[in-house]
């Protein structure tokens, strides 16, 4: 996917360095409790709530693409909303556990084993030497992993978010990663400060709020460049999520818009929810870990993206204006 005419290294392609196989204490402080991944899956990532208040510097929010799967993960194992947790992409992940703990998983649909045994998603005991495995997702795309205690990871520019375009914060999983858990917490979580939902139960379905549904409606405030094109086929048009889509933007197949006019831009800057028109007139919406410009034409801004973090390849898009 291109990211914007300046950037002909096509960083759309890019998923972050790879963390490799690590021996115990290579992350995190003596005494922490570890896992292993068993199973990293094409795509998983530490995230966050993202690190904001650097776009000036060239570097994105990044942080959980559906960051309210997250926040109810951490919810229900007692973490504060911010802290770090795993983000799967459709094929999940699995983790061997050292210690007993309490993990929660949201998000997409997925078949989630504990030994071997199927589990309702939700709040997990885990027993020490026990292996978690969360399958492949059956609606959606991402599954949340929070883990009570949090992961113990460096925050850079105050987040532990993996950002995959610029390589910031840590690497993606690999089979083998060893990763830490804050120490000298209790396996079984405090209760939140908001309702809480009773372990081995599902959290309220996500399909409720429509971000699992196979077609999407997205708002969109037009501008800054909508007088490049016949802006109004933007709206007329449904278009279908591309396979090549990630976590740097989601890309639209479908009827190109009609640019009206020619020429070419200086780079400017591009921000969450930017849909940019490329030379072939198929959108693209960037996400959580775009840059910060780009030199195609922006013909509006999404006002809220969090439904593409789950819509699967093939899903349908559609925009409405908002005014």
């Amino acid at each position: 996917m291109a990211a914007g005419r300046p950037h002909r290294g096509d960083p759309f392609r890019r998923t972050g360095r790879s963390a490799g196989p690590a021996q115990p204490g290579h992350q995190g402080a003596p005494g922490d409790r570890v896992i292993t991944v068993v199973r990293a899956g094409p795509l998983t990532t530490i995230q966050d709530q993202g690190r904001s208040g650097y776009a000036h510097l060239g570097v994105p929010r990044s942080g959980a693409l559906d960051a309210a799967a997250l926040r109810r993960a951490n919810s229900l194992v007692g973490n504060p909303p911010e802290a770090a947790g795993l983000e799967t992409t459709l094929l999940g992940c699995a983790l061997r556990f050292d210690e007993p703990a309490v993990v929660a998983v949201t998000g997409a649909h997925a078949v989630i084993k504990l030994d071997g045994l199927s589990v309702p998603a939700g709040v997990i005991e885990v027993g020490a030497g026990s292996v978690l495995d969360v399958g492949k997702a059956t609606r959606g795309v991402r599954s949340y992993v929070a883990l009570a205690g949090g992961l113990n990871v460096e925050p850079v520019l105050g987040s532990r978010s993996t950002d995959t375009l610029s390589g910031l914060g840590p690497p993606k999983l690999a089979n083998g990663t060893i990763l830490a858990l804050s120490p000298h917490h209790s396996p079984f979580p405090s209760p939140p400060a908001a309702p809480s939902l009773p372990a081995h139960s599902p959290p309220p379905a996500d399909g409720e709020n429509g971000l699992l549904a196979d077609e999407v409606v997205l708002g969109v405030w037009l501008g800054p460049r909508d007088d490049w094109f016949l802006a109004s086929e933007l709206f007329e048009n449904a278009y279908q999520v591309s396979p090549m889509s990630n976590r740097v933007g989601c890309r639209l197949t479908g009827a190109p818009v009609t640019r009206v006019r020619e020429g070419e831009l200086p780079s400017e800057g591009v921000v969450l929810g930017a849909i940019q028109v490329p030379a072939d007139g198929q959108p693209l919406v960037f996400l959580a870990d775009h840059p910060t410009t780009g030199g195609y034409p922006v013909i509006g801004v999404v006002d809220d993206v969090t439904a593409l973090a789950q819509a699967r390849p093939g899903s349908t898009v559609r925009f409405r204006e908002l005014r």
